[in-house]
């Protein structure tokens, strides 16, 4: 039987490109895209590989990066809250504790669930993440991942922080005004600023408060520098991606960079 000729076959897009990279190659592709935002399809063109390729490359490493925890100088790596606590107790550290909102995609149409990513601060879809520092601004434990909706008291509650705190009473947690409820249930352990005077109050007592309160925040603002530096990495700036990658991601990011923090 003779062979049917035809016209010869045009070689697909991408073919003969080279289609595996090694893990270097796969690590810096992904750092390069969570820290500068570089498309899928610049990276797979610097890198002469299919998009598909990149993709599945960064997939791989970013959970990599992302179960790794947040480093110590002591060598220690927390990985969950309790580790954060436990550290605390043992190495005498006062934390301090906030939340950042992100911005994420907005829920397609009919989704339940939909408003629950408004937030009420900044009027946008958001997913809220707490942050956990200490005094020198190192990140020692980013998660609590809500919906932009749901209170900064309400998410480290539903993290288990009540039963923490009760189980380390030697731990103090600076926060700020969003976390007065937290405050009043541990009124030893949980410092929040001062609440604000009524109208009429002595002058004397209206600068010292003004004082106490200069002093709370003095005492959390490297807190704020961590939540800063952490948005200094392009992806966290706003997130385009599917929002369930959002934690795997700010997940890699903290712990990279928390290794900076311990070789300065």
């Amino acid at each position: 039987m003779r062979a049917r000729r035809g016209r010869p076959r045009r070689r697909a897009a991408g073919a003969g490109r080279r289609l595996t990279l090694r893990f270097t190659d796969r690590l810096i592709m992904t750092l390069a895209h969570l820290r500068l935002g570089i498309p899928h399809k610049a990276l797979a063109v610097g890198f002469g590989v299919d998009r598909s390729t990149v993709t599945r490359a960064i997939g791989q490493v970013r959970p990599l990066l992302a179960g790794r925890g947040y480093a110590r100088p002591s060598g220690v790596r927390l990985r969950t809250l309790a580790d954060v606590f436990a550290y605390a107790a043992t190495e005498g550290v006062t934390l301090r504790l906030d939340a950042t909102e992100i911005r994420v995609r907005r829920p397609r149409v009919g989704r339940p669930g939909r408003k629950a990513f408004v937030s009420g601060k900044v009027k946008q879809n958001t997913i809220k993440a707490t942050v956990v520092a200490d005094e020198y601004g190192a990140t020692l434990w980013c998660g609590g991942y809500r919906p932009g909706r749901m209170h900064d008291t309400t998410a480290v509650r539903v993290e288990g922080i009540d039963g923490l705190l009760d189980a380390h009473p030697q731990v103090r947690v600076l926060v700020d005004a969003g976390y007065q409820g937290l405050a009043r249930t541990h009124p030893r352990q949980v410092i929040a600023p001062p609440l604000k005077l009524r109208p009429g109050a002595p002058p004397a007592r209206q600068v010292q408060w003004e004082a106490e309160r200069k002093h709370q925040s003095s005492q959390r603002i490297p807190v704020e520098h961590a939540i800063a530096e952490l948005k200094w990495w392009r992806q966290l700036q706003r997130f385009t991606g599917r929002r369930e990658l959002l934690p795997e991601t700010l997940n890699a990011v903290a712990g990279l960079v928390s290794d900076r923090m311990i070789t300065w």
